[in-house]
C-alpha cells in the first residue's frame, strides 16, 4: 500500500503567483553564490541538499483527492481539484481511458472536497466505472447538481463512464477494492466522515474537516481507538491552535498541536498535516511543520512518531 496526495489545501485551490516563483528563483540564487555550480550535476546536487523544501518546492495549490495505491482497483479519498491532475496522470499513462475500476470515498460534500470531478477525464471515457461512496444521504444529489446549469455545461448524466452512488453507514465494515472500510461520524458543518482503510498488517486512516472537542485527548475516545497504530494518520490540521480555540472556534478543523497529541495517544507511527491553510505560503507551512515537530520533543520525547506536512506530490509507501 502508498498513498499520494495530488491535492492537499483545504477550502479553495492556492496556485502560486509570479511573485512568490520570482521570491523563490532570488533565493535560490543568492543562496547559491558560495558554491561552485560548474555542471548539470552539481546544480542539482545543491538543490537537493542546499534549499528547504520552501524555496526548491511547493505544498501545492489543489484541494483535497489521495490515491491509495497498490490495489486491484484505483482507490481515492475526496474528489477536489488533485483528482484532476490524477486522471490526466492517468491518461498520459495510458491507464485511463479504459476498461479501469475507481473508488473514490467522500469526507463529505462541501464544494473544495466536489470541485474537482467534473474536470476527471477518467470520467468521460466509456468503458471506465467509477463507484462513489460516502455517509451523506444525498451524496449523488450533491454531484449531479455540481454539474446542473447554470454551473456547468455537461450533465453528469452525459458522462461517458458509469458512475455508481453507495450510501455507507458510520461505525460498520465493508470489503472494497481488497480493503476494509470503516466510516467514522465527525464534528463539520454540514457533518462529515473520516475513513480507515486496512490491507493486511497495513492500517491507513484519512481524517479531514473535523473539529475535536476536549474528549477527542482522552484514552477512551473512539477516534484515539480509530486512529490507534495507523501506519500513516492523515490528519486536518489547518489551524494553529490558537485559532482553533480562538476565532476560529466552530469553523470545523483542528490544529496541529492536536494532531500531534492524538497520534501519539494513538500509537500511530506515521502523522501527516492536512488541509493546509490557503493562506499560508509555503514558507509559513515549513514553519507551521517545524513548529510541529519541535511539539512533539516537548510533548512526547520518547515517541517514535514521524511528522509530515501533505504536498501535492508527496508519495509515502507503508
Amino acid at each position: 500500500m502508498y498513498v499520494h496526495f495530488w491535492g492537499t489545501r483545504g477550502s479553495l485551490p492556492t496556485p502560486l503567483k509570479a511573485d512568490q516563483v520570482r521570491e523563490k528563483i532570488f533565493r535560490a540564487l543568492c543562496l547559491s553564490r558560495s558554491h561552485t555550480l560548474t555542471s548539470d550535476e552539481a546544480v542539482r546536487s545543491f538543490i537537493d541538499g542546499r534549499l528547504s523544501f520552501a524555496v526548491k518546492g511547493t505544498y501545492g495549490g489543489n484541494t483535497a483527492c489521495v490515491e491509495i495505491g497498490g490495489q486491484e482497483a484505483f482507490v481515492l479519498c475526496d474528489a477536489g481539484t488533485g483528482l484532476r491532475d490524477f486522471g490526466k496522470a492517468l491518461i498520459r499513462s495510458g491507464r485511463g481511458k479504459g476498461p479501469a475500476v475507481f473508488h473514490l470515498f467522500l469526507s463529505h460534500l462541501h464544494w473544495d472536497h466536489l470541485q474537482g470531478f467534473p474536470f476527471f477525464e477518467p470520467a468521460y471515457c466509456g468503458g471506465n466505472r467509477i463507484h462513489i461512496y460516502g455517509c451523506h444521504a444525498d451524496l449523488e444529489r450533491a454531484f449531479v447538481t455540481q454539474q446542473s446549469p447554470p454551473g456547468f455545461p455537461i450533465p453528469l448524466s452525459a458522462l461517458g463512464a458509469e458512475i455508481r452512488f453507495h450510501t455507507l453507514e458510520a461505525g460498520q465494515t465493508y470489503a472494497i477494492a481488497g480493503l476494509s472500510v470503516r466510516p467514522i461520524f465527525q464534528s463539520h458543518p454540514g457533518g462529515s466522515y473520516g475513513f480507515s482503510f486496512t490491507s493486511g498488517a497495513k492500517k491507513f486512516v484519512y481524517s479531514t474537516d473535523v473539529e475535536h472537542g476536549p474528549e477527542a485527548q482522552e484514552a477512551d475516545s473512539p477516534f484515539i481507538d480509530f486512529f490507534r497504530d495507523a501506519d500513516l494518520l492523515v490528519f486536518d490540521a489547518q489551524y494553529s491552535l490558537a485559532e482553533a480555540i480562538g476565532p476560529k472556534e466552530t469553523w470545523g478543523h483542528s490544529s496541529n498541536l492536536l494532531g500531534v497529541e492524538m497520534a501519539v495517544l494513538a500509537k500511530a507511527k506515521r502523522l501527516c498535516l492536512f488541509h493546509n491553510e490557503p493562506a499560508l505560503d509555503d514558507e509559513a507551512l515549513d514553519r507551521f511543520l517545524g513548529e510541529s515537530r519541535q511539539y512533539l520533543k516537548i510533548h512526547a520525547p520518547d515517541s517514535p512518531l514521524q511528522i509530515d506536512l501533505a504536498y501535492d506530490g508527496l508519495r509515502i509507501d507503508l
